[in-house]
């Protein structure tokens, strides 16, 4: 990625202008870009062996790499009919114990694989819900994490987990200090009681900030809450009261993520009353609703659906240019190679990708047999890496300085993507981005449709495959 400085001095990186009409004509769906190639490019070719042998060549060298870790816990009690996540719906506790014992047979064998040439900086227990387990249960993944892990100290870390507040006490939280976790992320969505009803998430706003008040009073250093727009039963009056109770608690970033409702992908959609969805020019309103009481109290754009204080970490990196964007969205560490374990994660080392199981029965059985539990992935080519690179500096900051880029990746820019540089012009006309012979910069009524800039650049999505299997940009 380009350095701060080939950044413009006077681009306002965070600076965000909502145009209702423009977005309706371009809305559309399209990829997150977690990463480039995305998952869906991914192949069974690329295999367990395959792995193996990009893991010991990436850590045999000697050379210590920061890691970050990304551990899936599957389970819920309770299921919200939204939800798109790969979860298990259960009460029983025993089944995560019997999770747990094959999570730790596949620490086992990567911490093997990479031995002692990486550190963890980063931590993400993410789900279902990582607080399903019990506190005893949390206590042991967190220790069989740091027998196989070498953990870098609490003030170099992040580490994190995500929270239903509904299933958490002050104890818990308390715990999780004593663990070692810094951050969190609150799951919310909205407090309207109608909605709430709606998607089968009934949840107090007293919750919610008792479990906040427990993590400032542990020393957590930055707590984050999700929301969803375009809900059912969702109205302007009532996010409008959702978003006043969520700004007065001050959390140090928002998620406002868009439902993306795809009942054929998510069977538990099937619940949901498509006559009580908002309509697009509703769920612009929430939108643009949002956007005016974020920035209005204080808090800045960082992309996609992300808001942070503006000493926030991430909104620091922003402005330095230092922002980067994985599968666990935007992150300050700069390409950092991600381990990924349990059902379904998706990790990434230098330059591959590779993809766990999806059910537990695969999981338990892969294991069982002392094999990685992996089923596809990805090793990139150099045509990837270019696009990955450049992907990433738009959805991060926005603008890239063309030069610096051809010099960085020793090509002509300008015969390498002339297809897509003509494809950029009807964006050029609808203001939405400027471009010359040195620079691309993406104005301030263009950011919330970055994602339709960086499909220009996508080379499988140039191949024609349909977009109906990616949610809506906006």
């Amino acid at each position: 990625m380009p350095s701060p400085s080939l950044l413009h001095p006077s681009f306002d990186v965070q600076a965000l202008s909502f145009d209702k009409a423009l977005i309706e004509q371009l809305a559309g769906n399209g990829p997150r870009y977690t990463s480039y190639p995305t998952a869906d490019r991914f192949h069974a070719g690329f295999d367990a062996t395959a792995y193996h042998a990009l893991a010991e060549q990436r850590f045999s060298a000697g050379q210590r790499r920061p890691l970050s870790l990304y551990v899936h816990i599957p389970f819920c009690n309770t299921i919200c009919y939204y939800c798109g996540c790969n979860k298990i719906i259960t009460k029983d506790k025993s089944k995560a114990e019997v999770y747990l014992d094959y999570l730790e047979r596949e620490m086992a064998m990567q911490a093997g694989l990479i031995g002692s040439g990486a550190r963890v900086e980063q931590l993400h227990f993410g789900g279902g819900t990582p607080t399903f387990l019990s506190d005893t249960q949390l206590e042991r993944l967190m220790g069989a994490l740091r027998q196989h892990f070498d953990f870098a100290p609490d003030e170099q870390g992040e580490y994190s987990i995500e929270i239903d507040p509904r299933k958490v006490n002050a104890e818990t939280v308390a715990l999780l200090a004593r663990l070692g976790f810094n951050r969190m992320s609150i799951g919310v969505q909205d407090f309207d009681p109608a909605v709430q009803a709606a998607v089968n998430r009934i949840q107090s706003e007293a919750e919610t900030l008792s479990v906040m008040k427990a993590a400032r009073a542990h020393g957590f250093r930055s707590i984050s809450i999700d929301l969803i727009y375009g809900l059912p039963r969702q109205t302007t009056a009532g996010f409008s009261a959702t978003l006043d109770k969520v700004i007065a608690a001050r959390p140090d970033r928002l998620s406002i993520y868009s439902y993306a409702h795809l009942p054929h992908l998510f069977k538990p959609q099937r619940r949901i009353a498509e006559a009580e969805l908002p309509t697009l020019d509703e769920k612009l309103d929430l939108l643009s609703l949002a956007i005016d009481k974020l920035t209005g109290a204080g808090y800045v754009y960082i992309g996609m659906d992300h808001f942070a204080l503006p000493d926030d970490e991430l909104a620091q990196a922003q402005r330095a240019g230092t922002l980067h964007r994985n599968f666990q969205g935007y992150s300050t560490r700069d390409d950092i190679d991600l381990l990924a374990l349990g059902v379904s994660g998706i990790g990434k080392l230098g330059d591959s990708y590779s993809q766990n199981v999806k059910t537990t029965e695969e999981y338990y059985a892969l294991l069982d047999a002392g094999q990685l539990p992996l089923f596809r992935g990805l090793q990139l080519s150099r045509d990837d890496e270019i696009r990955r690179a450049l992907i990433q500096q738009l959805m991060c900051q926005f603008a890239l300085d063309l030069n610096a880029f051809a010099a960085q990746w020793q090509i002509d820019f300008a015969s390498y993507f002339a297809q897509e540089l003509a494809s950029l012009q009807p964006m050029v006309r609808l203001g939405l981005l400027t471009l010359d012979a040195q620079r691309l910069q993406v104005l301030p009524r263009g950011r919330l449709l970055v994602r339709n800039i960086a499909m220009l650049f996508d080379r499988y999505l140039q191949q024609g495959q349909p977009l109906v299997r990616y949610s809506k940009v906006i």
